[in-house]
């Protein structure tokens, strides 16, 4: 009998999460990568020259397990836990990206046409990456952090600054897959 892979159920993922939750807030931590970011730039001595970056950085070296867990998790996922078939997509959404130039739409989680170092090492490529990185950085700095971390620690925290971040997160998303993502491609 042929044993396929599938996704771990809510039941299951949501009550771990909950619990890693329980763990990081009974320690008075808080969970997000945009946090590792700041660490690894005071690690690497940005703080000499912006003062965001002064700060005592070894009190946040416990956080960098997330970057190394998430690194091995991904890597794990991706070749030992994934089962490698299409992906359901609905067909209009199918449709929709082949009119926008995606010739395999639904075949792959990272289409050639954005993934690939062809189109990554373009002109449009290296515009799309700059830019995206400023605005992420910037917004993630704007916002107090990222989207890990107001969704997963600052709404399991009930704080009212994560629900207006998350709300922000969902509709610049929506404007960008409705607006920009075509204008784009």
């Amino acid at each position: 009998m042929e044993y396929i892979l599938q996704p771990w159920p809510w039941y299951v993922c949501g009550p771990l999460i909950a619990l890693v939750m329980f763990v990081l807030i009974y320690f008075g931590k808080t969970f997000g990568m945009s946090s590792n970011l700041r660490t690894m730039c005071a690690i690497g001595g940005a703080g000499k020259n912006v003062k965001f970056f002064d700060f005592d950085w070894k009190a946040q070296r416990w956080n960098l397990t997330v970057v190394l867990g998430a690194i091995i998790g991904g890597f794990i996922a991706h070749h030992y836990l994934s089962n490698p078939t299409n992906i359901d997509l609905n067909p209009i959404t199918v449709e929709r990206l082949q009119n926008l130039g995606f010739e395999n739409a639904g075949k792959s989680l990272l289409p050639d046409e954005i993934y690939s170092w062809d189109s990554v090492l373009s002109i449009k490529g290296i515009l799309i990456l700059i830019l995206g990185g400023f605005l992420v950085g910037f917004g993630t700095r704007y916002a107090g952090g990222c989207t890990s971390g107001h969704a997963i620690t600052g709404l399991s925290s009930l704080q009212m600054p994560s629900l207006i971040a998350v709300i922000g997160f969902f509709l610049g998303g929506l404007a960008m897959i409705y607006l920009l993502f075509p204008l784009i491609f």
